[in-house]
């Protein structure tokens, strides 16, 4: 604490004196919110030095140099260490960055309201303005105002975006496209409130209150009731799997756009992909129509909306589909090549195989270095082993661990615990003394 104290007094006084403002915009000491960013970025590079040096044999101790065992704990321990600080850093990285989303979640509603003020201003010359323009852009200002309050509120958790991040700490699918739904018929409805609210003749009084018959809009209605369901009953499916050990979840550092379209891990998932497209298509023509018709609810065509439901119902299979609870297949002692097999004994190395040790998204040392092999009674932390460009161990599919020389021979359960808390099944092996 003193050592940070003294580092922020000395940045005071560096600004005091030349460099006015050292912790505000331009800060890089890594120990405020507005260093945050380069505090981390000096701690990945740190840390990705420190493997890459590692993983080549140099920086090891004497002392542990004449033995194999030693120097891979050695390492381990040095790598764990090491990650823990980036994934620290990149923590207090995340929270200021949500913390600053909010004025750019805030900038992007307004600019929108910009860019419908410039659109109904072009299509407006020789056509003229009408009341439903002046609804259109009311109807605009009162929802930006609404989303700007919103984000002001959850400035802390991304502004206008918080609802739509998940417990997981990354952009939902299914909120997302749900809220996008929400948002544009909450936009229609004060469209034709602004247009009612102007109208004075009684028959445009009366086609306005009939533009909102559920006959016109059935298809809109159902679409925002499928989307809106779809949103719920993913967390529901989500949560459900996730205590039931049946899917693995691990935190992300900070939500990103591409989170829409990619599972954890970040690849592209075709779930995801085409519900987004499809409902994005549905929602463009759906405002088309409202821009021609302002005087009702859009008529979504029914095959446009049955196209929506079975991307909807796509997306939901997608979800039950996904994850899986990881396995033991095999467990055998670790050998060089041209040594004899033999039992396992204790202090040997054994190598388990089965599959979805490393859950999706959990590839970073922090993680990693979170893996737990149950040998018996011991626990026993999986060594990270760096090579050029990652490790070696662990391994979605192979473990290496060394047996504790505190396990009793002979017949001993080995259970794995993966970073997400998921465990696998057990499996028995002999041990010999």
């Amino acid at each position: 604490m003193a050592v940070q104290e003294a580092r922020h007094g000395a940045g005071r006084g560096a600004g005091q004196g030349g460099d006015q403002g050292a912790h505000e915009g331009g800060c890089t000491c890594g120990d405020c919110p507005h260093g945050a960013r380069a505090g981390h970025r000096r701690a990945v590079a740190e840390f990705l030095a420190k493997r890459d040096e590692l993983a080549s044999g140099q920086g090891l101790p004497a002392g542990v140099a004449h033995s194999a065992s030693a120097s891979r704990q050695w390492v381990s321990d040095e790598l764990t260490q090491s990650a823990d600080l980036v994934a620290e850093r990149g923590r207090v990285d995340g929270e200021a960055w949500l913390g600053r989303l909010w004025r750019y979640t805030a900038c992007a509603v307004w600019g929108g309201v910009v860019a419908l003020l410039l659109v109904q201003a072009l299509t407006a010359i020789g056509a003229g303005w009408t009341a439903a323009r002046t609804a259109g852009l009311l109807a605009a200002l009162v929802l930006a105002g609404l989303l700007t309050g919103a984000a002001w509120l959850h400035r802390a958790r991304g502004g206008a975006l918080a609802p739509v991040i998940g417990e997981d700490n990354r952009l939902s699918t299914s909120r997302a496209v749900a809220a996008g739904w929400v948002l544009f018929v909450v936009y229609a409805v004060l469209v034709l409130v602004g247009q009612l609210a102007a109208a004075s003749a009684h028959r445009s009084r009366d086609e306005l209150i009939a533009g909102l018959e559920l006959a016109r809009g059935a298809g809109v209605v159902t679409v925002v009731a499928v989307v809106c369901g779809i949103a719920v009953l993913v967390r529901r499916v989500v949560g459900l799997r996730v205590l039931g050990q049946r899917l693995q979840k691990v935190r992300a550092d900070r939500p990103r756009a591409a989170d829409l379209l990619t599972d954890d891990s970040g690849r592209g998932s075709f779930a995801d992909i085409q519900y987004v497209v499809i409902c994005a298509v549905a929602l463009v023509f759906a405002a088309v129509r409202l821009a021609r018709r302002p005087s009702q609810l859009p008529d979504l065509p029914w095959g446009l909306a049955l196209l929506v439901l079975v991307s909807a119902a796509t997306y939901l299979a997608g979800k039950y589909a996904e994850g899986g609870r990881p396995v033991i297949l095999s467990v055998v002692r670790s050998r060089e090549a041209g040594d004899l097999d033999a039992p396992i004994r204790t202090g040997d190395d054994i190598e388990i195989r089965g599959a979805g040790f490393v859950p999706p998204g959990a590839t970073t040392a922090d993680r990693l270095s979170r893996m737990v092999v149950r040998i018996g009674a011991v626990h026993v932390h999986v060594p990270l082993v760096p090579v050029a460009g990652g490790f070696s161990n662990p391994t979605d599919a192979v473990l290496t661990v060394p047996v504790p020389v505190d396990v009793e021979p002979g017949r001993v359960e080995v259970q794995v615990v993966t970073a997400a808390g998921v465990e696998t099944n057990r499996c028995v092996i002999d041990v010999t003394d």
